[in-house]
C-alpha cells in the first residue's frame, strides 16, 4: 500500500513527504539531546555536597530526562504511523 502511495505522488509531494520524515527524526534527536542534558546536570547536582536541597533538584532533573525521552519517543513513532498511512491532515 504504502508503494501505490508514493508511486501515486507527484515529486514535490514525494520530497515534502522526505522533509517531513528527517524533520521527525531530527525532532527525536533534539528530545535525545535535551534528555542527555537533563540527566547530566542531575549528575552534576548530586555532586554538590555542601548544599543539601540541591539533591532534590537532581532528583527533578532525572525525572525529566525520563520524561523528555518518553515524550520524544512517542511522538517520533506516532508521526512516523501517520506519514506511513498518508494520513497528514491530523498532524
Amino acid at each position: 500500500m504504502e508503494k501505490d502511495l508514493e508511486q501515486e505522488l507527484i515529486i514535490r509531494d514525494y520530497l515534502a513527504r522526505q522533509r517531513t520524515t528527517l524533520a521527525n527524526d531530527r525532532t527525536l534527536l533534539s528530545y535525545i539531546r535535551t534528555a542527555l542534558y537533563f540527566l547530566v546536570s542531575g549528575t552534576a547536582l548530586f555532586e554538590v555536597k555542601n548544599l543539601s536541597h540541591i539533591r532534590d533538584l537532581g532528583y527533578l532533573a532525572f525525572g525529566l530526562s525520563f520524561a523528555f525521552l518518553a515524550i520524544g519517543f512517542l511522538s517520533y513513532f506516532k508521526v512516523r504511523k501517520r506519514l506511513k498511512k498518508g494520513n497528514y491532515l491530523t498532524m
